[in-house]
């Protein structure tokens, strides 16, 4: 079944079968709070308060990074990548370390999730890593190593736009792909794309009573023969050629053995151009015959998605459908698997269900999922969940949710706070008590207001972390505090944190009273309970439960 999974593509991917994939697809975010930020701005309708960051960073060298990257060449050899290129590796981190740490603690995060997908990659499969020229010649580097610069195939160019202002340099309106294949034996399918209107206006420049388009084209081909196809036809001599009657005629095989009988039936369809100064005949090659051009390693057909298109799902950097409908049209066969690492609004996934393809979309946000979910799969593709996908990874019980906190604290706590529809804060590590934050809109105030969140996952909440909670609503720039537990208090504790909690006073507002501190437990989070707030924005339009989520 296809499926949608929910979390770190490295940890999925690493549960996945080896050789078990026919395409990846990868648009991985180099500037990361960028284009997330702008996805929360468009579920929130206003931009969030510059002070809070909506998405993890992954590109900053904190002890977790480092860890990885000293790690790395060990990584490396055991999944088989030749020593020369780890040697490489490490040197290259050492001198990236120092001039560009932030370039270095994106490549350790990419090359360790490249390695595992070289693994799940059919002999006869592809991968295509979309990125800007901000990082590609870096990434190229690794690739070679980790595919082989033998199977590199292509570095093609889509152009993304016709025109960008920049100041003092060239400007910038290309993406890069680089497409490499897992072994010598990857599948391929001649695609064709568009002639450009200016070469259909140079050649095609004939055109029938009834306005069919034409160019004309050679009945001979080169090379005397003895037989008929060298004799003349009609009175007229093929001279130093041969009659070729049948060449680059759609259904030539279907035109009769003999070679003049064949000029014979062609003129007799009208395919056959007389010129009035007694030249030699030409064939009529007409245009909508014709496949096109075959597919270009500079793409400049497919623009970037309109404003208003349908396709638009108020992601800043997503890509046309007709791009990725490309790419998986001539890198595989109809049943075949194709996976995105990174699917963000699933573009990918629409693709290729409606090219007949098995697809598994992956991503790290809460939100994009539920988005795919609702919109991509339910809306676009009137997909049902538990018939024509599923969705992983997202808990759906307390013991899901206690499975996830096992494997994974962090993303627990990412999951707890955007479940609540609340934004996950940008630091992985403890940072004051702060998990995230909840926006909501007040009557009086011009700007968000916000709801401070904390996650605790264990079994052993006390009221000390309560009253850290109190410290944390008292300090920092919020009108309210929540706090989300695993599962429901006992009586008498919970009594002793209603008070705490009450001394916190509530929000008025146009009357009605909000606690200022409020607490959720896991199961009900998961029955649709939610912090009660004035106005949360980023809930979006879509009943939770009616997706299932």
């Amino acid at each position: 079944m296809n499926r949608l999974y929910y979390g770190d593509c490295l940890t999925i991917m690493q549960g996945m079968r080896s050789a078990s994939v026919d395409l990846i697809y990868l648009d991985p975010p180099f500037n990361s709070n960028q284009a997330y930020n702008a996805i929360y701005k468009d579920e929130t309708g206003r931009p969030l308060p510059d002070q809070i960051e909506a998405f993890c960073d992954l590109w900053t060298l904190d002890e977790e990074r480092e860890r990885t990257i000293r790690h790395m060449p060990v990584f490396m050899r055991e999944a088989g990548i030749a020593d020369e290129t780890v040697e490489f590796w490490r040197l290259w981190m050492n001198a990236l370390r120092a001039t560009q740490p932030r370039l270095l603690a994106y490549l350790s995060y990419m090359v360790q999730r490249l390695v595992v997908m070289k693994r799940l990659l059919r002999p006869s499969g592809s991968i295509y890593l979309h990125c800007d020229p901000t990082a590609s010649h870096y990434i190229k580097v690794m690739m070679d190593g980790i595919f082989g610069h033998d199977n590199f195939r292509n570095e093609i160019i889509w152009k993304r736009t016709s025109a960008h202002n920049s100041s003092r340099r060239w400007g910038p309106i290309h993406d890069v792909l680089l497409f490499y294949s897992a072994s010598e034996k990857y599948r391929w399918n001649t695609a064709h794309q568009s002639y450009e209107p200016d070469y259909e206006d140079r050649y095609y420049r004939y055109k029938d009573d009834d306005g069919r388009r034409y160019r004309l084209g050679d009945l001979t081909a080169s090379g005397v023969r003895d037989g008929e196809s060298g004799k003349p036809w009609r009175g007229i001599d093929p001279g130093n050629r041969h009659w070729a009657p049948s060449r680059g005629f759609p259904g030539g095989e279907s035109l009769p053995k003999e070679t003049h009988d064949a000029l014979d039936a062609l003129d007799a369809m009208g395919r056959i151009y007389w010129p009035a100064n007694g030249q030699k005949p030409a064939f009529k090659r007409y245009l909508d015959e014709m496949a096109g051009v075959p597919v270009q390693d500079i793409i400049a057909d497919l623009r970037p998605i309109g404003a208003r298109s349908s396709e638009r799902l108020g992601y800043p950097t997503q890509k046309p459908l007709a791009l990725l409908e490309r790419i998986i049209e001539v890198s595989t066969d109809v049943g075949g698997v194709v996976l995105d690492p990174f699917c963000g609004c699933a573009t990918t996934v629409e693709a290729a269900h409606k090219l007949g393809r098995k697809w598994i979309g992956i991503d790290i946000a809460i939100h994009a999922i539920k988005r795919v979910a609702a919109v991509r799969l339910g809306e676009r593709l009137k997909l049902k969940e538990g018939k024509d996908f599923s969705i992983a990874g997202v808990p759906r019980s307390l013991e899901g949710a206690k499975d996830l906190w096992a494997r994974d604290k962090y993303h627990f706590q990412k999951w707890a706070v955007e479940e609540v529809d609340g934004f996950v804060t940008t630091k992985r590590t403890a940072d004051g008590g702060i998990d995230g934050r909840l926006y909501f809109a007040m009557p009086s105030e011009r700007d968000l207001c916000s709801m401070v969140l904390e996650v605790k996952g264990g079994a052993n909440v006390a009221i000390a972390d309560l009253r850290a909670l109190h410290s944390v609503l008292e300090r920092e720039e919020a009108m309210m505090a929540g706090l989300i537990v695993m599962e429901p208090l006992g009586e008498r504790k919970m009594q002793n944190f209603r008070k705490l909690m009450a001394e916190a006073g509530d929000l008025d507002v146009l009357g009605r009273p909000y606690p200022r501190m409020q607490l959720l437990a896991v199961p009900e989070i998961l029955d649709g309970q939610r912090f009660d707030t004035p106005t949360a924005l980023g809930r979006g339009t879509t009943n939770q439960r009616d997706m299932g989520l």
